[in-house]
């Protein structure tokens, strides 16, 4: 399905993505129809992308929504030896789309007038719920970012303008916008120490050279009094982190410990250990340093446990269930796969696999293939087949993990 640039859904009661018809096409549909025309540009490759396409767009809510307000089309942004006819005749138009409306992150979400015009611009997925709401902004020209952009090019500058817009344009993965913009609004400002500003840089700063640097890195304890404790230290740590580490960890034989301590050196007054001994995890199980994984993961959740999301927990989980057979690693991984489902209330299959999985693993058999069928019936229909040959594997007692490390 991710190979067609227009690919209808294949449920009666998600999203209709239009089929067959070219780039122009298209535009005249949507003119003819007084809709707006919503364009998904996604790649073959992006996850979030498959996302949207095989579980959030075939939702019924959803469906209802874009078919209603939208006439919708699917662009395929790269370039496979898989692409058939209908994608290969759409790749100058792709290519042009992704040039004229700076197309650099993926899924990103274009929506046009009726009459062609350009007026707002949605980058990144999202649940559900979540979508909608942020796709109802392109129904209003107070909300759409495209038009509130012309309002700036054409001279507006008040401050709870400036102050919207650099949000805004952030949102839209307008980096350069986002920047000038909160320049612009931060001159405005008397006192940056309010409540509104803190939370304002806490947003807009994503550079060592942004002004909110600064300002949290040598000003913290007023920034904590406002924001809470901790705050500030969070947001430089991890800057330094991108700058100073994540840089320098993409070429062969790199030494992680050297790359940590330089970091250290340059910004001694940041603490980075934590953001430091996650990246150290994901280290280890990049390069499937498992022995050196077990005893890091573990270290990373006495610490920090409370704080982790359940996407991490999951993942962490996940990895266990994978590749460490120590049984009190096991166990471990089993608390933190058990919280990922409670905290979001036994809805998300992908948790509810994994504790089934671990469950499995260490011999709770029934109570596993019971959790097994809560994921089942939960899966979107494209994914049911996995999950269905999992049960079936519980069911006979057969493995469901790898047998050789």
């Amino acid at each position: 399905m991710v190979l067609l640039p227009m690919a209808g859904i294949a449920q009666d009661q998600g999203t209709y993505f239009e089929h067959g018809l070219s780039w122009s096409e298209v535009k005249e549909k949507a003119k003819s129809e007084n809709k707006y025309l919503f364009v998904d540009c996604f790649t073959t490759w992006c996850g979030p992308c498959k996302h949207m396409t095989n579980t959030i767009f075939p939702q019924e809510e959803v469906g209802k929504f874009f078919n209603t307000n939208f006439v919708n089309v699917k662009v395929q942004m790269d370039e496979t030896d898989q692409d058939n006819e209908e994608v290969k005749s759409w790749r100058a138009d792709a290519k042009a789309i992704a040039e004229e409306y700076s197309v650099r992150a993926y899924p990103t979400f274009l929506v046009f007038s009726p009459d062609g015009e350009i007026v707002h611009r949605l980058v990144g997925g999202g649940e559900a719920a979540q979508f909608i709401a942020r796709a109802k902004e392109a129904l209003q020209p107070e909300t759409q970012y495209y038009t509130q952009l012309r309002k700036y090019d054409a001279g507006e500058r008040s401050p709870e303008f400036l102050k919207n817009m650099a949000l805004s344009a952030q949102s839209a993965y307008d980096m350069e916008n986002a920047s000038k913009m909160a320049e612009a609004y931060l001159e405005t400002q008397t006192d940056l120490y309010t409540e509104g500003n803190l939370e304002f840089l806490a947003k807009t700063t994503r550079s060592s050279k942004d002004k909110g640097f600064d300002i949290f890195l040598n000003n913290s304890d007023k920034v904590n009094a406002v924001l809470g404790e901790g705050k500030a230290s969070d947001l430089v740590a991890s800057i330094v982190m991108q700058e100073e580490v994540y840089a320098k960890l993409r070429g062969e034989d790199v030494n992680f410990a050297a790359v940590i301590n330089e970091a250290k050196a340059k910004y001694p007054k940041v603490d980075i250990s934590k953001q430091s001994e996650m990246l150290e995890i994901q280290w280890y199980q990049r390069n499937k340093d498992w022995a050196n994984f077990q005893p890091a993961v573990l270290g990373y959740m006495e610490k920090y446990g409370s704080e982790v999301s359940p996407q991490m927990l999951n993942s962490f989980a996940w990895a266990v269930f994978e590749n460490c057979e120590d049984p009190s690693c096991v166990a471990s991984a089993i608390a933190w796969s058990k919280r990922s489902v409670d905290e979001t209330e036994r809805k998300n299959p992908t948790f509810l696999d994994t504790y089934a999985n671990l469950l499995y693993k260490s011999g709770s058999i029934e109570e596993a293939i019971a959790y097994q069928q809560q994921a089942v019936d939960l899966a979107p229909d494209g994914e049911k087949e996995t999950y269905q040959a999992t049960l079936e594997k519980m069911k006979n007692g057969d493995s469901t993990w790898k047998t050789e490390q």
